[in-house]
C-alpha cells in the first residue's frame, strides 16, 4: 500500500471501461494480499447513489456484496484499493493498516471532495428539524443569546430546531452540508435546566467555528482549540457532570 505522501504525488490513473468491474478486481487483488480467511468469496460492486461517502459490504453465501458511495467512482485505484483494505478488514475482524486509513482519509477530506459531498447530501439527502420554540425552550433565542456573549455576533444564522425523535444517543449535531444545528427533543423539559440546553446549543455553535480537522488517517473533531474554547462556558464542568449522570440514568 503507497504512503499518504505517494499517493498525493500520483496522477490519476485511467481505469477500464466498467468501473464496477474494476473495483471488483481490486477488492479481490486486496484480499489475497491481506491472506484472508479461504476461501475467497465472489465479489458483487456497485456504485449506490447515497447521500453520504459511506460504504459497505456484506458476506452472504460466500458471496460478498459490496456497495459504494458513488461519490467514489471517479477516485484514484490506490484510494478504492484502500478502502477495499478498511471494507475488507472490517468484513474479517481485522484492522486496515495506517497506510490505508491515511490514504483514504487524505482522499476524502480534500476540499474539492468534501465540497462535492456537502452538494451531494444538499440535493439527496432531507433534514428533519422540530421548530426551535419547544415546549419550555425557544432554541433561537438561546442561539442569538449565546451569538452575542461568546462570539461577539458574528455567527452567521443557522437553521436551529429540535430532533423530531427524543434521541438520548445523539444529544446535538450540527451539519456542515445542510448548516443545520438540531438538539435532542429529550431536553425540552421543565426538569432539564436553562444552562444545560445552552452548553449543547455552545457546543454545536463551536464545530462552526472548529471545523473537522485530520491528523494523519485520524478525523479530529474536537480539536484542542475547540476544546478549549467549549471551557469558556461558564457552566462547562457542571453541564459535562450533568450530562454524565443524565446518560447513567439512562
Amino acid at each position: 500500500m503507497p504512503t499518504p505522501s505517494e499517493f498525493a504525488s500520483h496522477e490519476q490513473l485511467i481505469l477500464p471501461l466498467d468501473p464496477e468491474a474494476a473495483l471488483e478486481a481490486i477488492f479481490s487483488r486486496v484480499f489475497r494480499r491481506l491472506s484472508l480467511r479461504p476461501p475467497e468469496p465472489v465479489f458483487s460492486v456497485e456504485f449506490r447513489p447515497f447521500s453520504s461517502l459511506r460504504s459497505s459490504i456484506r458476506l452472504r453465501d460466500h458471496r460478498a456484496e459490496v456497495r459504494v458511495a458513488d461519490l467514489l467512482a471517479e477516485a484514484p485505484p490506490i484510494v478504492l484499493e484502500a478502502l477495499a483494505e478498511i471494507l475488507l478488514t472490517q468484513l474479517y475482524r481485522r484492522r486496515a493498516s495506517q497506510e490505508a486509513r491515511a490514504c483514504y482519509l487524505a482522499y476524502i477530506t480534500r476540499p474539492a471532495v468534501r465540497q462535492r459531498a456537502d452538494a451531494v447530501r444538499r440535493e439527496r439527502g432531507r433534514k428533519r428539524l422540530l421548530p426551535p420554540r419547544g415546549r419550555c425552550y425557544d432554541l433561537d433565542e438561546i442561539f442569538r443569546n449565546l451569538n452575542a456573549r461568546y462570539f461577539d455576533g458574528e455567527m452567521a444564522p443557522v437553521r436551529i430546531g429540535w430532533s423530531p425523535h427524543r434521541s438520548r444517543s445523539i444529544l446535538g449535531h450540527y451539519d456542515s452540508a445542510h448548516g443545520t444545528i438540531t438538539v435532542s427533543r429529550w431536553f425540552d423539559s421543565p426538569a432539564v435546566p436553562r444552562y444545560l440546553v445552552e452548553y449543547l446549543v455552545f457546543h454545536e455553535m463551536l464545530h462552526i467555528r472548529f471545523p473537522v480537522e485530520r491528523n494523519g488517517h485520524r478525523r479530529v473533531v474536537h480539536s484542542r482549540p475547540f476544546r478549549e474554547a467549549e471551557k469558556n462556558f461558564p457552566h462547562y464542568e457542571k453541564a459535562r457532570r450533568r450530562l454524565v449522570r443524565m446518560a447513567q440514568l439512562c
